[in-house]
């Protein structure tokens, strides 16, 4: 039999998101980042605003989020990706604007970003990512490590 025997409408059960690029993952096992980046692709897709998205990714792994899905994407500094996704989204207001942060960047030197824009009511989505560890200091516990 032939993949393409195989691989038929009929015999698919699941197919990887097509914003997801073919680029291999270099994240640490275990790490999480992977599946949540198929999860957001996934739901991405399903709201058909594959156009219309734009993520801000700060410092840490997760800036590497633009090399796995085929979207707009911003860089911020680091603990400042809220504040990009605000501006972001007061100057296109028909865009979904997420942040997508780990533990170090979201909860320790961002905490302040991210408790104003949700007093403010900010109308962005901001993803966070608590694997518990500063993965590119080489294994530093981040100060998440008792929530996770």
């Amino acid at each position: 039999m032939t993949k393409e025997e195989i691989i038929k409408p009929e015999n698919l059960v699941y197919k990887k998101p097509t914003l997801m690029n073919d680029n291999p993952m270099h994240y640490c096992p275990g790490c999480s980042h992977g599946v949540v980046h198929k999860l957001i692709a996934e739901v991405i897709e399903e709201m058909g605003m594959e156009d219309k998205t734009v993520g801000v990714s700060p410092v840490g792994c997760a800036v590497f989020a633009y090399n796995y899905l085929d979207i707009d994407w911003q860089e911020a500094a680091h603990g400042r990706a809220p504040a990009v996704a605000t501006a972001i989204k007061r100057l296109w207001p028909g865009r979904l604007v997420f942040t997508y942060q780990g533990d170090g960047d979201l909860a320790c030197i961002g905490t302040a970003e991210t408790i104003h824009a949700l007093n403010r009511g900010e109308n962005i989505t901001i993803i966070f990512i608590n694997n518990a560890i500063y993965g590119m200091t080489g294994g530093q516990m981040a100060p998440t490590l008792w929530l996770a």
